[in-house]
């Protein structure tokens, strides 16, 4: 298949806005649920709110230069330490009313200075990386696939995708080291398993699936991790069960904390 017709381009503020309303099940949606029915429900319900976080948007702002390149970033986001004070010759503060209201003239998203050149450490770090930098030569970046998985209408925003490489994720950690951990602590596996799933409905196949995590601090060094066909087999057995339980959720009208029964103690 080399036909990409299947992969919708739109902008991250539409497609997230089409998980908020629960028009589409999204990966990190269903996490929620995993965690707890009730969470979800309040999130698609409109009664909590999340207000993006600065790690967020830097995030956000990474993703857009590793991935997108340069023209893209500058498309979407300017970077500038803000308006002069010129009683002190220096930047305002971002917390004073001054920024605020200079900020809220600019069209496009504010990067300081001091942020753009962690980001470029992080382009640094990713694009150095021998593995890293192949998997990211060739594709398609912030691509779209919808598809009803289970019964349920889901939706899929993709960091990188080609028809060679398959899935590939951008991932920031603090170390390295304990990246592994934090696959698991962090359900990046049932993540790419439900990436992996929605795909394979539009396509007929399985793609290979890569990680490239790049750490937050120096050296910025990248490393890059294949999940396993078994491995992301048996996440998405999770993923099944949990669209079970969400659809049986839906008919009955019961979201528990998943909390509800006693539980035991009994191990130091």
């Amino acid at each position: 298949m080399t036909d990409l017709s299947f992969i919708i381009h739109e902008p991250a503020t539409e497609y997230h806005a089409r998980s908020r309303n629960g028009e589409f099940m999204s990966s990190h949606l269903l996490a929620d649920f995993r965690e707890s029915p009730a969470l979800y429900r309040r999130k698609v319900s409109g009664e909590i709110t999340e207000s993006e976080s600065s790690a967020f948007v830097m995030g956000r702002a990474a993703h857009c230069l590793i991935l997108e390149g340069r023209n893209a970033f500058d498309r979407e986001y300017v970077v500038t330490d803000g308006p002069i004070n010129p009683r002190t010759g220096e930047s305002y503060g971002r917390n004073t009313k001054a920024f605020a209201e200079w900020a809220a003239t600019q069209e496009r998203e504010i990067i300081s200075g001091k942020d753009f050149s962690f980001l470029l450490k992080l382009q640094r770090g990713v694009w150095l990386h021998p593995l890293a930098s192949e998997l990211l030569a060739d594709g398609i970046a912030e691509g779209v696939v919808r598809a009803e998985y289970c019964s349920v209408p889901c939706q899929i925003r993709m960091d990188w995708f080609s028809m060679k490489s398959g899935l590939v994720d951008l991932k920031t950690c603090d170390t390295l080291r304990w990246f592994e951990s934090d696959c698991h602590r962090y359900g990046y596996i049932q993540q790419l398993a439900f990436y992996r799933a929605i795909l394979r409905i539009v396509t007929g196949k399985n793609f290979p699936v890569h990680i490239i995590a790049v750490e937050k601090n120096e050296p910025f060094s990248a490393g890059v991790w294949k999940l396993t066909d078994e491995l992301l087999d048996l996440a998405e057995l999770s993923n099944k069960s949990a669209l079970e339980r969400f659809r049986a959720c839906c008919i009955s009208g019961v979201w528990p904390t998943g909390y509800e029964d006693l539980r035991i103690i009994d191990t130091l």
